[in-house]
């Protein structure tokens, strides 16, 4: 019914940027939140940036100040700008939205992309 795909993950130094993308296809009517979690290994997974429709934005204290999260209704498209990085933002970052499907009485839903491999050296 609806992919999302991530692209744009990784290795960038420490200190440098790298821009993520999450591209939602198939009935998408529309994009009603989008958010970016990552998960290090041996870590629990866990929430980094999230926008809603309306565009308010929130983000985890690690990522205030470095990461930009936006999005592109007309492309069905997210972004996660990361500036900065650190080596403790290694990790696969997942894209997740909320879509409803076919038309503005269609089922919303929560969906999951799979994930991008982000790795920062130091």
């Amino acid at each position: 019914q609806v992919q999302l795909v991530e692209s744009g993950g990784g290795v960038v130094q420490a200190g440098g940027s790298l821009r993520l993308s999450c591209k939602a296809s198939g009935r998408v009517f529309s994009i009603n939140a989008m958010a970016w979690y990552r998960q290090a290994p041996g870590k629990q997974r866990e929430l980094v940036a999230a926008i809603t429709g309306d565009g308010d934005t929130n983000y985890v204290d690690a990522a205030k100040g470095r990461f930009t999260i936006s999005s592109d209704n007309d492309k069905n498209t997210g972004y996660l700008q990361m500036n900065s990085l650190k080596p403790e933002d290694t990790a696969v970052y997942y894209c997740s939205a909320t879509i409803r499907i076919d038309n503005p009485f269609g089922r919303e839903s929560d969906y999951w992309g799979q994930g991008t491999q982000v790795t920062v050296s130091s």
